[in-house]
């Protein structure tokens, strides 16, 4: 199988590029190299015979259509897009651009190569989307695959509207198309403006550690080296025109995270006095902050055969460490537009 991954520089798009070189697949990894990206993320990769690069933008369709010409994909995985809560609160116009018209761009291309070819029963369009279309839950329940839309942020309201371009491509075009919903991811690799990085990062830094509001919102933490082996399960064996939630099982509140990764810092890199907790500052909420995610990911687990393989304790020390061993990656990324600074106070 060749696989055109888009945003395959991203944190999750680069988890599942090395993840498809290392099982001998063909992969074509697409992406702009906007701020969020690094080509250090598949350096591992980068000198395989199986793996090609192209710097290209998915809102550029010239540049779409030249890449399914040249190197015919059997499948697309479709990652590319803004996805920072906080940065979509400040800036939403890129992420209408990107999520949506870049999904649209994507879709069309997609399509236009597949007729070209005959429609090929074997082709694929996987896209990537989380579980923050569906709103925010209560203390109870769990997100399905047929739990209603309810976004609330412009994040989640454009990745709803791409996820449904590409229903709509099914159902009108006959498009070949899976979709998946995943809940929040971590571990190597994650860019350093998002909330485990930031911990582990301030917390050696000796800064105060940033916690919303009481720290009590929770979310359901999937290990990205096990989403990665989700998203292979699902191009591989999914129904087309179906969807799948992807989950970790593994619900966390932020404050009870936060404690998690100072508690194995104490342990790694010991302070000479006190606790990394003591670091912990709680700051004002993120506007339209939601409460709870949690996904029931029984239909990956009972037609495909996949389920996540690390608790999240499991997961947070190797990522901890991960951190303390590559601390040239993450410093790397200090000095780019945003990271550090407190984003999305605008309400």
């Amino acid at each position: 199988m060749k696989l055109l991954v888009t945003g395959g520089a991203g944190f999750i798009g680069s988890a599942v590029v090395r993840l498809a070189v290392s099982r001998g697949m063909h992969v074509v990894n697409l992406d702009a190299l906007t701020y969020a990206a690094c080509l250090e993320n598949v350096a591992s990769v980068a000198d395989s015979p199986l793996y090609a690069f192209e710097h290209a933008d998915i809102r550029d369709r010239a540049a779409l259509d030249r890449v399914f010409e040249m190197h015919e994909p059997d499948a697309v995985m479709h990652l590319a897009a803004e996805s920072h809560v906080d940065r979509s609160i400040d800036g939403p116009g890129d992420f209408i651009e990107t999520n949506i018209n870049g999904t649209y761009n994507m879709l069309e291309a997609a399509r236009s190569y597949w007729a070209g070819k005959g429609k090929p029963e074997g082709f694929r369009f996987h896209h990537i989307s989380t579980d923050e279309v569906f709103g925010s839950l209560g203390s109870t329940g769990m997100f399905t695959e047929t739990t209603p839309y309810d976004p609330r942020s412009p994040y989640s309201a454009s990745k709803a509207a791409s996820d449904h371009l590409v229903r709509a491509w099914h159902e009108t075009y006959g498009l070949p198309v899976l979709v998946t919903n995943c809940s929040n991811n971590y571990g190597p690799y994650h860019f350093p403006e998002k909330l485990i990085p930031v911990v582990i990062i301030n917390a050696l830094a000796g800064k105060p550690i940033p916690v919303y509001g009481k720290g009590e919102n929770i979310r359901d933490w999937l290990f990205v080296e096990d989403h990665a082996e989700a998203l292979l399960t699902v191009i591989e064996k999914g129904k087309p025109g179906r969807s799948y939630n992807i989950g970790g099982e593994n619900e966390r509140t932020n404050l009870d995270l936060v404690r998690t990764i100072c508690a194995l810092l104490d342990g790694k890199r010991p302070l000479a006095h006190g606790s990394y907790a003591d670091q912990i500052t709680f700051v004002t909420d993120r506007p339209g902050h939601d409460l709870r995610y949690a996904i029931d990911p029984s239909r990956a687990r009972d037609e495909l055969g996949w389920r996540p393989s690390v608790t999240v304790e499991e997961g947070l020390e190797k990522t901890v460490q991960w951190y303390l061993d590559n601390e040239d990656w993450w410093r790397a990324l200090q000095g780019r537009k945003g990271v550090g600074a407190r984003l999305g106070v605008k309400a």
